[in-house]
This record gives C-alpha cells, sequence and structure tokens, in this order.
C-alpha cells in the first residue's frame, strides 16, 4: 500500500482531501505544518509522496520542500505542492524547489487522483 503525506494547516482541507483519497487504497498521514510533517517523515521513511500547502504557521511548505530536498539522508518522496496562489512565479519557484506537481486550491477529487497518478503514487 502507497502511503501519503497530507500537510496542510486547515483540518477541513485535510478532512476533505482524506475523503477523496481513501477510497483510492492509500494509507494517509497528517501534519498541519511544515515542522510536524518533518517529523513524520522522520517516523515514516516509507512516505511514497507528499501533498504540501505552501502557506502555513511554524514552517511553510516551500521551506519544507528545500529543506526535504537539501537533506540527501532522507527518503525522497514525490511533493505535489498546493497553494491558493495562482502566479507562475510562484509555480517556478515551487518546482524550482523540488516539487514533482503542482495544484490549485480548492481542488477536485479527479485534479487530485490526476496529481497523484503523475507523482507515481496510482
Amino acid at each position: 500500500m502507497k502511503t501519503l503525506l497530507l500537510v496542510d494547516d486547515s483540518r477541513a482541507v485535510r478532512l476533505a482531501t482524506k475523503r477523496m483519497v481513501a477510497p483510492l487504497g492509500i494509507a494517509i498521514l497528517e501534519a498541519e505544518d511544515g515542522s510536524q510533517a518533518w517529523d513524520r517523515i522522520q517516523e515514516h521513511p516509507e512516505v511514497d509522496a507528499i501533498l504540501l500547502d505552501w502557506n502555513m504557521p511554524v514552517m511553510d511548505g516551500i521551506t519544507f520542500l528545500r529543506k526535504l530536498r537539501e537533506d540527501k539522508t532522507q527518503p525522497q518522496p514525490a511533493v505535489i505542492m498546493c497553494t491558493t496562489e495562482n502566479d507562475l512565479p510562484r509555480i517556478l519557484e515551487a518546482m524550482q524547489a523540488g516539487a514533482n506537481e503542482y495544484i490549485m486550491k480548492p481542488f477536485t477529487e479527479e485534479i487530485v487522483r490526476e496529481k497523484l497518478a503523475g507523482a507515481g503514487i496510482l
């Protein structure tokens, strides 16, 4: 079974996303910010992909992504960056930092499936 780490400071977004992903037979771990996500990666190196919000307190998504990609001792799961921002410079920044996919909020179940497939988790 594949494992997805869902990182978002909004409990409602995490719950809605879990409802979209659960029928796909993917194990789901959660974190509220980049700092918690870092802890989850240490605890669960088997994570296959991360659905990562950009704007979060404590440690934002882009900071977490850069930290993950710079630490070559860590597993390197696929990362799908999520945000409400729709500007090209931000998308390019995420991709240059090591994101595999980029998704705009709000997203549909179909888009989530497409992005997970693109990240190789489906």
